[in-house]
């Protein structure tokens, strides 16, 4: 029999669009890439020969067009894992699920997402303007849990490794670790990305260790993160998205990954803030290998 999807489960605009991206399924090409900046969606498509749909909706903007003979989508998501559920989700409704009879295709859809972001280096050898992609990322905003059978999309093994290094506080929730598809980070990190692990943070000052005005909970938690080390790899950046994006793809049965330029080195308390005028250039690099 097949799954009937209800209209306040699948939400379905008026117009046959997805609920919160507001984009039609004849609109979504199989290559995706994503970015958190709304703004960024147009320094993206300006690469493109053609344009198919422009479409805004709060801080999602979607451009679908051509570039290099390549049907590309370029969708922004915000900041937070909490948006790159409703992104992936949607995405894959729009790939998967036939809005006119609200079940699922019988032939599944593959999508390649490759998200394009800034992010904090915690090592030496990642200074501003390394380009970074994550291998594995490590999900401090528990995302992830409310889903069942995260266990088979994720390293087991380097959370517990992790978690006994960073004498993880139960409170705060179980971290998780998603894995971007090996495939996919051979095509787009080639020889010029550096490979490492990425933490994904619920926030950007206290879960990434920035103390304003309240007190931190673990005042030691980045040299901690700073000195783990599993299996010959270490902690090369903070982000806030790429663990549910990677997680929530192997999910869905899609290929994803996350490559981010680093914009503050937090071992050198370093930061570029007018990274916009160099970002192109990754840009660049993952438009020409998607």
């Amino acid at each position: 029999m097949e799954k009937y999807f209800a209209p306040s489960e699948l939400i379905i605009n008026e117009d046959g669009s997805c609920f919160h991206l507001h984009l039609k399924p004849e609109f979504l090409a199989d290559r995706v890439i994503l970015v958190g900046d709304p703004a960024r969606v147009n320094t993206v498509a300006a690469h493109f020969e053609e344009k198919e749909c422009d479409v805004s909706s709060r801080e999602f903007h979607t451009i679908t067009g051509t570039y290099k003979g390549k049907r590309i989508t370029v969708q922004s998501h915000g900041i937070g894992c909490d948006n790159i559920d409703i992104v992936m989700t949607e995405l894959d409704t729009l790939a998967n699920i036939d809005y006119t009879t609200r079940t699922e295709k019988a032939e599944h859809r593959t999508l390649t997402c490759v998200r394009i972001g800034t992010c904090g280096g915690l090592q030496p050898f990642t200074p501003t303007g390394t380009f970074i992609a994550s291998v594995k990322s490590i999900g401090f905003d528990g995302l992830l849990n409310y889903y069942a059978n995260r266990e088979k999309v994720c390293d087991l093994q380097l959370e517990e490794a992790f978690k006994q290094h960073m004498q993880w506080n139960p409170i705060k929730g179980a971290p998780y670790v998603s894995v971007a598809d090996p495939e996919l980070i051979e095509q787009i990190a080639k020889d010029d990305m550096v490979r490492g692990y990425t933490i994904s943070c619920g926030g950007f000052y206290g879960p990434q260790g920035r103390k304003i005005r309240v007190p931190l909970a673990d005042p030691n938690q980045n040299e901690k993160v700073e000195s783990f080390e599993y299996e010959g790899m270490k902690v090369c950046n903070f982000e806030m998205e790429s663990s549910a994006l990677a997680g929530l793809a192997s999910h869905l049965g899609h290929r994803a990954m996350t490559c981010c330029m680093v914009i503050a080195n937090r071992y050198a308390q370093e930061m570029n803030t007018e990274y916009k005028n160099t970002i192109d250039t990754l840009i660049t690099k993952v438009l020409d290998r998607i």
